[in-house]
């Protein structure tokens, strides 16, 4: 009895507490964000001739049914090298007539066994001394322009699309390109150091010498190989690889800044078979148009995955500047790794939704694909693939054995690692649970935002043949992706449900708007005074004192709620001395 009684008294105040409280709680109504500006998914930009299969200059070229799809002249050229292919085809490039040379037929196998690959360094987002702006951009989602350095095809002509479009030419991009060469060929990569820092290349993972034939570091490390090379310098490494498998390479100056920043690509050694033509170049990663003989034994098409993160710290500070003394000092001296944190996640150079125009997986049913995936962030990443289970034959370039193949649907890689993954459309349950639009990204939850916004990040999709148009737009059946392509979401200023309902109950509150407390039955919404003049027609003239007597009335209510709170914990610390009280006051009326 005594419980309930106390229960009874201490109880009987907070339940009037809502009520009272009520109109100190008093919510703005629902605003309505408009949309920026909305991007087209796929622009006809891309002459559609680039998708369809084809043969230039003696070389087969895959179908691809992307929106922004590789130039067919370009893969004709990384086939074929510039010095093997037609003046017209070349001319429908921007490569360099040296970028890539092939020659010598030495073992007699029908295809070209010494390549001269010819590599130069770019800039992107960065800005000239004389200009604030960037002077060749590359957005890797809405309005987010991360300044990268890059290796590139040598190239000619200008490094933007036009005297009046800053965007960057198509080979000039993130991520730095997949080079393919084939087992035993003698490779000579060449580095032309046109950027205003010293870099080099590490040949990660790929059978190369230490010294070359000419008595020079082969390593790329300048503290145990060869001196790095300096701006205005070139510098060839030589290499015959006896092993086939997916490396890497990378800048090692100052590896801990210049590869975050972009100087990494992948790197493919093919099985030596007869008349085999690789492609050396895969510019942007993604599907590779011409796979080799080895390939083709067992896939119908092959795509290279390169995951890459970046902290924007850094990728501000290296354009925050145009002297590239400072520009040396703010990232080797006052830029601290060790507290760096990733701010956009990026797969081939782009983050979702830029991702579904040139890093979709396209698949049909009962066939396989390889997938070549590579690890270029700063931490562990863990791809899942949904509606999948693909399987892993190769970790680092090294086969797996088909005793060894594993078969799950997430698959971790650690930073540099690289995975061969066998990617099957056939629907058993196990690995195809069939045809559809499937996201795969990686499952770290951060590497699917862009700077702190969801969805982004490294998001992308495997799509079936016959989920796509014919501008390689998928058929989704879910929320419409318009908002993905503005710059304000990105900007965080527009909600993503808003426009679930017809009420915008997830939208923004307008905080703007004049409104009475929620208790009344109806609610009149009156213009601020900023927003509509005292002298404009319906404006209500507001009584003196008003805002005085409101501001006043949630002072009094606080106080009050603050009283309240007070006597409910001073009866809970009395709740003994109160008792007695009563039980005297009870005992006294019942003797009365």
């Amino acid at each position: 009895m005594q419980k309930k009684l106390l229960a009874i008294l201490c109880g009987a105040p907070l339940l009037l507490a809502p009520t009272w409280s009520q109109a100190a709680n008093d919510l703005p109504p629902n605003g309505k964000t408009e949309l920026g500006e909305v991007e087209e998914v796929c622009s006809n930009f891309t002459d559609p001739e680039w998708r369809k299969a084809q043969t230039i200059d003696g070389v087969d070229i895959q179908e691809s049914l992307l929106c922004n799809p590789d130039n067919p002249a370009e893969i004709a050229a990384f086939v074929k090298g510039t010095n093997g292919i037609s003046m017209d085809t070349l001319m429908q490039t921007q490569l360099a007539a040296d970028a890539i040379t092939v020659s010598d037929d030495m073992d007699g196998d029908g295809d070209p066994d010494k390549y001269i690959i010819k590599l130069e360094v770019a800039e992107l987002n960065g800005h000239s001394p004389d200009m604030k702006d960037p002077t060749t951009t590359f957005d890797i989602a809405p309005g987010i322009q991360p300044t990268f350095w890059v290796f590139a095809p040598k190239t000619r002509d200008m490094s933007t699309l036009s005297l009046y479009e800053p965007i960057a030419n198509p080979l000039l991009r993130s991520p730095s390109p997949v080079i393919r060469v084939e087992q035993d060929d003698i490779i000579w990569l060449v580095l032309e150091n046109t950027h205003y820092l010293p870099h080099s290349i590490h040949l990660h993972g790929i059978d190369h010498p230490y010294m070359d034939h000419m008595g020079g570091g082969n390593d790329g490390v300048g503290q145990t190989s060869s001196m790095d090379v300096m701006p205005g310098g070139k510098k060839t490494y030589v290499i015959k690889p006896r092993q086939a498998g997916t490396m890497y390479y990378h800048c090692h100056v100052q590896p801990h800044v210049h590869i975050p920043m972009g100087l990494q690509g992948m790197f493919v050694i093919e099985e030596n078979r007869p008349n085999n033509w690789p492609q050396v170049f895969n510019v942007g990663a993604g599907q590779v148009r011409h796979p080799s003989v080895a390939v083709l034994e067992k896939y119908n098409s092959e795509y290279d995955l390169h995951y890459q993160s970046a902290d924007k710290e850094l990728h501000q500070l290296a354009r925050s500047v145009n002297d590239p003394r400072l520009i040396a000092k703010r990232l080797n001296l006052d830029y601290d790794v060790t507290d760096a944190k990733d701010d956009y996640y990026m797969l081939n150079g782009r983050s979702f939704p830029y991702t579904l125009r040139e890093s979709l997986v396209v698949l049909e049913k009962d066939q396989k694909v390889k997938l070549r995936v590579y690890n270029g962030t700063q931490e562990t990443i863990a791809v899942h693939i949904h509606g999948h289970k693909p399987t892993s034959t190769h970790y680092d370039g090294v086969d797996n054995g088909p005793n060894s193949f594993i078969t799950r649907d997430v698959h971790g890689l650690t930073p540099a690692q690289r995975l061969d993954l066998e990617l099957s459309g056939v629907d058993d349950g196990l690995h195809s649970f069939g045809e559809g639009v499937w996201m795969f990204h990686d499952h770290v939850e951060k590497a699917f935002t862009t700077d702190g916004v969801g969805e982004g990040g490294d998001i992308s999709l495997v799509v079936y043949k016959s989920f796509l148009n014919e501008k390689g737009i998928p058929s989704l059946h879910g929320m419409s992706l318009a908002p993905y392509f503005t710059k304000e979401f990105w900007q965080k200023k527009y909600p993503i449900w808003q426009d679930m309902d017809a009420w915008h109950s997830l939208g923004f509150p307008d905080v703007k708007a004049g409104y009475q407390p929620a208790k009344k039955a109806v609610q009149i919404v009156q213009p601020s005074s900023v927003d509509t003049p005292a002298n404009a027609p319906g404006a209500s003239a507001q009584a003196p004192g008003a805002a005085a007597s409101e501001e006043s009335s949630v002072f009094g209510k606080l106080f009050f709620g603050l009283l309240l709170g007070l006597f409910s914990y001073w009866g809970i610390i009395k709740r003994e001395w109160l008792l007695g009280l009563f039980r005297k006051l009870v005992k006294n009326n019942l003797g009365n």
